[in-house]
């Protein structure tokens, strides 16, 4: 139903279904690994084509838990596209095409830097939501 896939094409995957939300988050891991807008996408909902072998995995130390994923080959982030959990984040730059969502909130402002300039209506925390 939507494609996804990174910048050189060596990983390629589909969501079944439109995603649950997007969000951007504006803390600086975020920022720095280059995904800060996500959707929310349940496990049976990812459907992999190709490459997941050459996804790799960040995973940083405490108190942060979630690893970061990113094509071994190109870097593309992919969010937490490996992850184990229910549902879980994927980078929104991964997808393909539009998917007819619209930014649902905004975490983490008190970290936004000041250049950036939140430009929609959506809900925003200066932390976790």
């Amino acid at each position: 139903m939507i494609q996804g896939s990174c910048c050189c094409g060596a990983v390629k995957f589909e969501l079944l279904a439109i995603p649950a939300m997007m969000g951007t988050c504006h803390c600086s891991r975020c920022r720095k690994a280059g995904a800060s807008t996500i959707v929310f996408t349940r496990k049976e909902d990812l459907k992999w084509h190709q490459g997941k072998e050459h996804v790799a995995r960040y995973m940083p130390e405490a108190p942060y838990k979630y690893g970061r994923c990113f094509c071994k080959i190109c870097g593309s982030s992919l969010g937490e596209i490996l992850s184990e959990e229910a549902s879980f984040p994927v980078a929104a730059n991964a997808l393909d095409g539009d998917i007819g969502l619209k930014n649902q909130f905004h975490e983490f402002t008190a970290e936004k830097p000041g250049w950036y300039q939140i430009c929609d209506d959506a809900p925003q925390s200066p932390g976790h939501p």
